[in-house]
C-alpha cells in the first residue's frame, strides 16, 4: 500500500512518449514469419525485428538523429527485443498484470497525444492503417506497464538505505538545504507532441533568461503547449515530493534536467534559496480498510461482488474489524482488524487518498478500486501533526534511493540478459560473431 518510489514517477511515463511517437510502426508487421531468436520459453519473430527496427529509425528520425547501418540497426533492434523478452519471462514468473484502469489510462494518453479524444475514435484510426493496429499496441502497452511495474519490485527491493545514510547526508550541504529552506523556483510545463524535444530547447533557454513569457511565445506552436510559472518562495515541503528533491540537488541559477510527467514535461530553475523555520504540519487519518484483489481463483467480476456484499453487512452494523480479519487479503492489516494505523497524504495511491480525506469520520466509504483492488475504507479519526523531522528523513531517503536506482537497474538487467538462454537463429544478427 504504500506510494510509489519517485524513481517511477520520471519513469512511469516515457512508455506513452515513445509509443506516441511510434505508433506508425506497428503498421509494418510482414505476412512472413521465422524465428530469428529464441528467449527461454518464447521465440522472436522476423515480423517481431522488422517492427523494432521500424521504431528504432522512426524514434530516431523523429530526435534527427542519424539511422546507423542496416546490420548495426538490426543487431541493436534484435538486442533490445531479448532484454525486453527476458523480461516478459519474469513478468510471466511473477504473474504481474497491470490493472485495467491504469491500462486504459496510459492507452488514452496515447490517444490523445495522436489527436485523439477517445479510445474508441483511436482504436478506429489506427485499425484504418491496418487490421488489429489498436490491439497490437493496447497489447505492447499492457507489456511495458507490467515490466515498468517488475522493475520498480525488483530493483527498489535492491536499494538499501540505512538510519546512519540519512544521518549522515543530513548533515551535507544538500542535506542541510532540505532542513527548512525556502526555495525561489520558476517552473516551466511542456505538453504535446514532441514534446522531449522541445523541452531540451526550453531548458537551454531558461538557463540565459528569467523572461517566461517571452519563453511561452517562443515555444507554443501548433502540437505544443508550453506553460511557465515563478512559484516565489516555497518552504520545500510545500513543493510535490517528486519535484523538490530536484530543486534540493540545485545552485542558485541552475535548471533541472527535464522531467517527464503524466502531465508533460516539467523543468525548475532555482532563483534563490533562504532559511526558512516553517513547520510540516499535516493532516494524519487514523484509517483501516478492507481489500478483496483478484486472482487465479477470484475473477474481477467476483472481486466486485464480494467487494458489494462486504459493504452491504457493514452498512448493517456488522463489525468492521471481524470482516476484515476474515475476509481481506492485505494481511498486513487484516491481523489488526483491518487498521493502517495513522495515515500521512503521500503514503497510500491517489484512489485510496482522495477516498480517505472525503470519507467523514466514522462512516463507511462505497467501494472504490485501486491498483491493488477493491477496497472500502473507514476514517476513525483525524489530527494535525507535525511532521518535520520525518519528513526530512523521508525525502533525505528518497533521494539517497535515487541515486542508487539507475545503476540497481542497470546491474539487474545485465543479470537477467546473462541469465536468460538465447539463441540467434540468423548469424548476422549475433553482435559476438560480427
Amino acid at each position: 500500500m504504500k506510494t510509489k518510489q519517485l524513481k517511477q514517477f520520471f519513469k512511469a511515463t516515457t512508455l506513452a512518449l515513445c509509443l506516441s511517437a511510434a505508433i506508425p510502426s506497428f503498421a509494418v508487421a510482414q505476412t512472413k514469419d521465422e524465428v530469428v531468436a529464441v528467449v527461454d520459453n518464447s521465440v522472436i519473430l522476423r515480423s517481431d525485428l522488422e517492427q523494432g527496427i521500424a521504431e528504432i529509425s522512426h524514434q530516431l528520425e523523429k530526435q534527427n538523429k542519424t539511422v546507423p547501418p542496416q546490420q548495426i540497426l538490426q543487431q541493436q533492434a534484435l538486442e533490445q527485443l531479448i532484454l525486453r523478452q527476458a523480461q516478459l519471462e519474469q513478468v510471466k514468473r511473477y504473474n504481474i498484470r497491470p490493472d485495467e484502469k491504469a491500462l486504459n489510462d496510459a492507452v488514452l494518453k496515447v490517444a490523445r497525444d495522436s489527436g485523439s479524444s477517445s479510445l474508441e475514435a483511436f482504436q478506429q484510426k489506427l485499425d484504418a492503417i491496418a487490421p488489429n493496429t489498436y490491439a497490437s499496441l493496447r497489447n505492447r502497452i499492457a507489456e511495458d506497464l507490467a515490466i515498468n511495474r517488475l522493475r520498480q519490485q525488483v530493483v527498489t527491493s535492491r536499494i538499501k538505505v540505512s538510519d546512519q545514510d540519512v544521518e549522515n547526508f543530513l548533515k551535507t550541504p544538500q542535506g542541510q538545504a532540505l532542513l527548512g529552506s525556502q526555495v525561489h523556483v520558476q517552473h516551466v510545463r511542456v505538453s504535446g507532441e514532441n514534446a522531449a524535444q522541445v523541452a531540451s530547447k526550453v531548458k537551454a533557454d531558461l538557463v540565459n533568461t528569467t523572461d517566461l513569457k517571452a519563453l511561452e511565445k517562443k515555444h507554443s506552436k501548433d502540437g505544443i503547449k508550453v506553460e511557465a510559472a515563478d512559484m516565489g518562495y516555497r518552504n520545500i515541503s510545500a513543493i510535490p515530493d517528486e519535484l523538490a528533491s530536484r530543486v534540493t540537488t540545485l545552485q542558485p541559477g541552475q535548471t533541472s534536467e527535464p522531467i517527464e510527467a503524466r502531465d508533460g514535461i516539467h523543468i525548475l530553475k532555482l532563483i534563490d534559496r533562504k532559511a526558512g523555520d516553517q513547520k510540516a504540519i499535516v493532516s494524519q487519518y487514523q484509517t483501516r480498510h478492507i481489500l478483496i484483489q483478484p486472482s487465479e481463483v477470484v475473477t474481477p467480476e467476483n472481486a466486485k461482488q464480494m467487494i458489494d456484499s462486504l459493504h452491504s453487512r457493514l452498512k448493517n452494523g456488522e463489525d468492521f474489524a471481524v470482516l476484515a480479519s476474515t475476509f481481506s487479503n492485505d494481511p498486513g492489516s487484516a491481523r489488526d482488524g483491518g487498521s493502517l494505523g495513522w495515515v500521512s497524504p503521500g503514503v497510500m495511491v491517489p484512489e485510496f487518498e482522495e477516498r480517505m480525506k472525503n470519507t467523514p469520520v466514522g462512516q463507511i466509504s462505497e467501494p472504490f478500486q485501486s491498483q491493488f483492488g477493491w477496497h472500502i475504507l473507514q476514517v476513525t479519526d483525524t489530527r494535525q501533526q507535525d511532521m518535520t523531522q520525518e519528513y526530512q528523513e523521508r525525502m533525505a531517503r528518497q533521494l539517497l534511493g535515487e541515486r542508487q536506482f539507475d545503476t540497481e537497474l542497470d546491474s539487474w538487467l545485465r543479470e537477467i540478459r546473462n541469465n536468460a538462454f538465447v539463441e540467434i537463429k540468423d548469424p548476422s544478427l549475433d553482435r559476438k560473431k560480427n
